[in-house]
């Protein structure tokens, strides 16, 4: 399978003799979805702003879409990538939400008669459209994130990295925000890199990379990693939910299907119940 992106021995650092990032290595396959789990300090941001070349490696190589990154190359390299950092106020630029918005469009070269229609489409998935002629700025934490991913979806980037984008919404906003990302990668074959300490978002990725002080230390599927105990407790992350119910449902004698679906769980822990 095509690689959009391929990072190779790569060191990094803020401090000197001091590795932020130590000698990391991983592909990402092209259409895939991927999330790079870790808790704060670990370096999964640093990860994504040396590969839109906003920081530069101390060593190693990374290439995007088959474009090694350098000072010749990375304005390249940035038009193919979009990125929505964990702080929208760094990404506002426009008087008004439409205007935030149409700013990638008009960037791209985009027609004014078909502006409208793509900033009302990604305005209304990302839960704005009623927002369109309000400052940026006045928003709401939450709000503003949406802003900020509607866009960056609506310059339809080959290779989207989203840096703790949904942090500052709540646990509703963050799983609708997460499904129309999942939904987008799916239909479009967009690459997907999403940064994060969510459990429960990783738990739908195609592929998992744990980072640990700077060093991929485990990298696998979701199955592969969210159901190493151990690993994840060592790294003060939590085993997800339904793995947990799962778990303890087999336990019991209880059959459970890989993809089990919530009402499915609920439906077995009343059965569970009933039994004892």
């Amino acid at each position: 399978m095509t690689k959009s992106i391929e990072i190779k021995n790569l060191f990094f650092e803020y401090d000197e003799n001091l590795n932020t990032i130590d000698d990391v290595s991983f592909d990402v396959e092209n259409g895939s979805y991927t999330v790079i789990l870790g808790h704060n300090g670990s370096g999964k941001s640093t990860i994504a702003k040396l590969i839109i070349g906003l920081l530069e490696a101390k060593s190693g190589k990374i290439v995007v879409d088959g474009i090694e990154l350098n000072d010749e190359n990375v304005y390249k390299v940035r038009e193919r990538v979009g990125i929505v950092f964990q702080n929208p106020d760094n990404q506002f630029i426009g008087a008004t939400v439409r205007d935030d918005i149409a700013f990638g469009l008009e960037n791209r070269c985009v027609p004014q008669t078909e502006m409208d229609g793509i900033i009302n489409k990604y305005a209304k998935k990302v839960d704005m459209i009623d927002f369109l002629d309000h400052e940026p700025t006045k928003l709401s934490g939450g709000q503003k994130q949406r802003v900020a991913i509607a866009g960056i979806l609506a310059m339809s980037p080959d290779i989207i990295i989203l840096d703790e984008a949904t942090s500052m919404l709540d646990p509703k906003g963050r799983r609708e925000i997460n499904a129309l990302v999942k939904e987008l990668n799916e239909e479009t074959n967009m690459t997907v890199i999403s940064i994060s300490h969510d459990i429960e978002e990783a738990v739908n990725a195609d592929r998992v990379v744990v980072l640990n002080n700077g060093k991929v230390v485990k990298d696998g599927t979701p199955e592969d990693i969210l159901t190493d105990e151990a690993l994840m407790y060592s790294l003060e992350l939590d085993v997800p939910f339904a793995y947990k119910v799962s778990k303890k449902l087999a336990e019991n004698g209880i059959e459970v299907g890989k993809n089990l679906k919530e009402k499915e769980l609920i439906e077995k822990l009343c059965l569970l119940n009933l039994n004892k």
